[in-house]
């Protein structure tokens, strides 16, 4: 193994996923790629005038279409979410969901023992194998009278390290990390299906193509076996779903549209653009405001003209047995929800709780009235232009006191759980990952920097906020409260914008 070093402590079980040819696995995707990859990173910095690329114009006249699905594949009007820890793996395994996204990005706190536990995890669960004991005794096992679902993995995005990997003296590339480790493992079971988050160009993409292939040649695993399904949780990759498609179109499934990391990349984008730019309180943007139905139509249009999936967005509500007023009003909101995404041709959607699995079936199977999909619903009449995708103006709404307040509650209570090693918090009867904090954070810092004033009239400062972390610090407890305060606070309200908080916060955990 030369030039590689693991400087993670131990972790039950972490020698049957760190051996030294998996390491070296990893290492060699490392050495392949790390130069392209820096030089991708870079140009995230460069932020260009947002719109369809003229150079790639003959991309979206093209006539082509991307690789048939696999059978796992073809039927995912419902997949469930979450992180790759023991209990929930179980649990996702048997939630009856089609499909189980298993998340080792947002909804994981990338703790060493978090990173390879997951590995193990997901080794058990591909072998059918994955049970689990809980401090209390309760037994959670595989059930034989549920079908289980296709797990697609979601490693970390481009963008995060893997301090706890050194190779050749540089600490390793997050997502290479993530996937390498997963497919040298897996992959000669068949089914090495996988989530790409926050690309931001048809160049990302293309970089993940060459990994995959290069993946594929080493292991001996025939080309085209890996598919990959992208989220559409970035405003540049907005403009370039047909190129992403197309440079990864021997290995794509389809795309995604992730919501909340959408609306903070475009909170991200344009923090410094002007107030023509500001969006009011998240909670008042829902999917049907312009700009979002916008960027939801030209997804589905594009992946069924492309032949790929159209998955829609999270209902992160979790039911409540003690307060069946909130768990009614919730479950509404939910098949509202699901209801518009199955009516506008989405091939499935995602849901955080087994208990919604019901629920999102339900009404997939009553619109797809026996297919597997809706990949034949192409929406012709979908036409949508750079104007209508930057259309924030349409979301209307204002900023208000209590968007401020549930901004500061939300964001701090969501570090506390993820430096705890938990990135997925139940917070107010609702899942919440990594997205939810980064809207938190990245509005505060918008409304600051460009001088907004809440429909009260009250100015938004630096100080309205500290005020808000301080009733925060004094409402809240728990084990990290004062490192979530001082690591929100930072993130909010420095002076230079944070491009991911997680970035920080990495550095703050073991």
């Amino acid at each position: 193994m030369s030039g590689v070093r693991v400087l993670g402590g131990e972790v039950e079980r972490g020698d049957e996923i760190l051996t030294p040819d998996a390491l070296e696995f990893v290492a060699e995707l490392h050495r392949a790629f790390a130069l392209e990859h820096a030089a991708l990173m870079r140009r995230r910095a460069d932020r260009r005038p947002l719109g369809f690329l003229p150079e790639t114009q003959a991309i979206r006249d093209g006539d082509w279409r991307v690789a048939e699905a696999p059978e796992p594949l073809r039927d995912r009007r419902v997949e469930i979410t979450g992180p790759t820890e023991r209990k929930m793996t179980v649990n996702a395994l048997n939630s009856g969901a089609k499909v189980w996204l298993a998340d080792l990005e947002d909804a994981n706190t990338p703790h060493w023992h978090n990173v390879v536990s997951g590995q193990v995890n997901l080794y058990d669960a591909a072998r059918g194998t994955v049970e689990h004991t809980s401090p209390e005794g309760k037994h959670y096992t595989l059930r034989d009278d549920v079908p289980r679902p296709t797990i697609v993995v979601r490693p970390r995005g481009w963008h995060l390290p893997e301090r706890h990997v050194e190779v050749d003296g540089r600490p390793a590339i997050g997502a290479l990390v993530d996937f390498g480790l997963h497919f040298f493992h897996n992959a000669g079971l068949g089914r090495p299906y996988y989530y790409l988050p926050k690309m931001e160009s048809h160049l990302e993409a293309r970089l993940w193509n060459d990994v995959f292939t290069a993946a594929q040649r080493r292991l001996g695993v025939p080309h085209g076996t890996i598919r990959a399904t992208v989220l559409i949780e970035t405003i540049p990759a907005a403009f370039e779903m047909d190129e992403i498609l197309y440079e990864l179109r021997e290995h794509a499934s389809g795309l995604n549209a992730g919501r909340w990391d959408y609306l903070f990349s475009i909170i991200k984008y344009f923090r410094d653009a002007g107030r023509d730019f500001v969006l009011p309180d998240r909670n008042s943007i829902t999917m049907t405001v312009p700009f979002m139905r916008a960027y939801t139509e030209l997804l589905v249009h594009t992946c069924h003209k492309r032949g790929a999936f159209a998955m829609g967005g999270m209902a992160a509500f979790i039911p409540n047995r003690r307060d069946p007023e909130v768990t009614r009003d919730a479950l509404a909101k939910v098949r509202d929800d699901k209801r518009r995404e199955a009516g506008d041709g989405f091939d499935g959607s995602w849901v955080a709780h087994p208990d919604l699995v019901g629920e999102c079936a339900e009404i997939f199977d009553q619109k797809f009235s026996g297919s597997p999909n809706q990949l034949d619903e192409l929406r012709p009449e979908v036409s949508v232009t750079a104007e209508q995708l930057l259309d924030f103006a349409s979301a209307g709404g204002s900023a208000t006191r209590a968007g401020v307040a549930s901004a500061v509650d939300v964001g701090v209570r969501y570090l506390m759980s993820w430096l705890g090693g938990n990135g997925a918090a139940a917070i107010h009867n609702l899942m919440e990952d990594a997205a939810t904090a980064e809207i938190s954070r990245s509005q505060l810092w918008q409304w600051v920097h460009n001088d907004v004033v809440l429909d009260d009239g009250t100015p938004v400062t630096a100080d309205l906020v500290r005020d808000a972390l301080a009733w925060a610090k004094e409402e809240l407890e728990g084990e990290h409260l004062d490192l979530a305060v001082e690591l929100f606070e930072q993130v909010a309200l420095s002076d230079e914008f944070v491009d991911f908080l997680t970035l920080p916060a990495y550095e703050r955990i073991g």
